[in-house]
Parts: C-alpha cells; sequence; structure tokens
C-alpha cells in the first residue's frame, strides 16, 4: 500500500505571473489573484508527483483595469465563455538536486496542449503554526497562439505590438492537505 500524500497550494504564500513583451521594447506583468491546487506525493518526497491547478481567469491583474477587461474578452482568454485555465501534469520528475521537469496538459481557451515547465524545488520549513511548508518555483514558455489568442497590432515600424511567448512563473508554497484544515480552523 503507499502512503500517499495530499499537499495543497497556500494562496496566501503563492503567486501566478506572466509575462509578455509589448512594443517590442519593455514587458507587461501580470497576475491572476484566484487559484488553487494540489499535489500528491508518494511518501515525503516529490519525485512522479501528481499536479493540479485551476486559475480564475477574471482574477486576471495588470495593475491597469482597462487592459484587464480587453484581456477577459474575445481577443484574448474570452473569460465568460472559458472562465478556468487548468493545468494537470503528466510527468514530475528530478533532474538533479533541486531541479525537476514537469510535463502536463495545459487547457486554455478551450485548447489543451502538452507543455512542459522547470520546477525549483526551493526545501521545507515548519512554520509558525508547526505545519510542513514546501516551497517551488515553476517557469515556462507557452506561445499563445498555439492557444487561440491571436489578436496582435502591428507598431509604426511594422513590429508585432505584443509578443508571442508568455513567460510563465509561479511560487507555489504548499501544505498537507491535513495539516492546512488544522491551520485554518
Amino acid at each position: 500500500m503507499k502512503n500517499l500524500k495530499t499537499w495543497v497550494i497556500d494562496p496566501l504564500h503563492s503567486d501566478v505571473i506572466f509575462k509578455i513583451k509589448h512594443l517590442v521594447i519593455s514587458t507587461v506583468t501580470g497576475s491572476f489573484r484566484k487559484f488553487e491546487g494540489r499535489a500528491v506525493s508518494e511518501g515525503e518526497g516529490f519525485e512522479h508527483a501528481k499536479v493540479s491547478l485551476t486559475i480564475d481567469v477574471k482574477s486576471i491583474d495588470t495593475n491597469q483595469p482597462q487592459r484587464d477587461q480587453h484581456l477577459q474578452n474575445g481577443d484574448f482568454f474570452e473569460a465568460d465563455l472559458y472562465p478556468q485555465i487548468t493545468f494537470e501534469s503528466t510527468s514530475f520528475v528530478n533532474e538533479g538536486g533541486s531541479h525537476f521537469k514537469m510535463i502536463g496538459d495545459l487547457t486554455l481557451k478551450g485548447v489543451t496542449k502538452s507543455i512542459e515547465l522547470n520546477v525549483e524545488y526551493g526545501g521545507s520549513q515548519r512554520s509558525l503554526q508547526g505545519v510542513i511548508k514546501h516551497g517551488f518555483e515553476v517557469t515556462g514558455t507557452i506561445h499563445r497562439k498555439e492557444f487561440g489568442m491571436t489578436w496582435n497590432v502591428l507598431t509604426d515600424t511594422g513590429n508585432l505590438g505584443l509578443g508571442e511567448d508568455i513567460k510563465l512563473v509561479a511560487n507555489i508554497q504548499v501544505s498537507e492537505l491535513i495539516e492546512a484544515l488544522k491551520e485554518t480552523a
């Protein structure tokens, strides 16, 4: 019998961020304020963990409300039709030390594609409430056109107004489900 542990994301100590080139000269950064996820591991380690994440598209925040509304409409996320972004891992493999490679299915705007993400394990620590926490930084790049996000404009010099690659960065802290429930009680 396997010793499975379920770990849940601590939303107060985690964030999901994206970055995209704007006018070729700078980068716009945004985040999603509402998300939830979990990892199921065998024992204490995370090798071969099963990871899932669900993001509320309407929680997008680029620090500019007008841009956030545009991102939620049909030019980009179509939040009313596709209110969630989901990720389900298919592989989580240690590549040496604190470095992992995670492969999984990302569903965005009704399109599911396999993506590869780099995961750096930051270690574990006991919280002030006595709960063991684990930290991870997840990074990767997706191509927005593969998910039906093709809207763009041309600059005066003929360059694309928006980059086609989106950089993803998630700083994730998890705690064991049973302990997380105790901590919030």
